[in-house]
């Protein structure tokens, strides 16, 4: 599975974290989430998170003060719902792999999701998966790691 990146085309985080993924040479898909977030999506956040709606959901959201919403008292389905609704709602950007989710932009956290997110790219950055591989500056670089 390839990591995506959860982002806010004007969120600062968000682009410290995709530049870093760039200069690191880390695969990732980058999913804007005022563009249509999907149900499953959504629901693939919510079930990675380990500390439920509080790591993703920003209570200082306008919309969240101004409702009063109770997170606690809704079906999953209904949370889905609000989200795709109220993307702006979501902390970001939410890093996600394949077993967990990181959710902000904090340099001690990121290096502890990297080293998973390293050996993936290293798995797509071979011949057999990238179309690019014989120009790409990554295959040089694992060439000389070997030598």
């Amino acid at each position: 599975m390839m990591i995506k990146i959860y982002y806010s085309p004007s969120c600062s985080s968000c682009r410290k974290v995709k530049k870093w993924f760039d200069e690191q040479k880390i695969p990732y898909q980058a999913k804007d989430i005022f563009n249509s977030l999907t149900n499953e999506e959504i629901k693939e956040i919510i079930a990675k998170s380990e500390d439920g709606t509080e790591a993703i959901i920003s209570p200082r959201s306008k919309i969240i003060m101004n409702k009063k919403i109770n997170f606690d008292e809704m079906k999953v389905s209904e949370l889905i719902d609000f989200i795709k609704e109220n993307p702006s709602v979501l902390r970001r950007p939410i890093i996600v792999d394949d077993h967990r989710i990181q959710v902000g932009y904090n340099e001690e956290e990121i290096e502890t999701f990297i080293p998973r997110a390293r050996r993936l790219a290293e798995l797509y950055c071979s011949p057999e998966h990238c179309p690019k591989y014989n120009e790409c500056d990554c295959a040089l670089t694992k060439e000389e790691k070997r030598n």
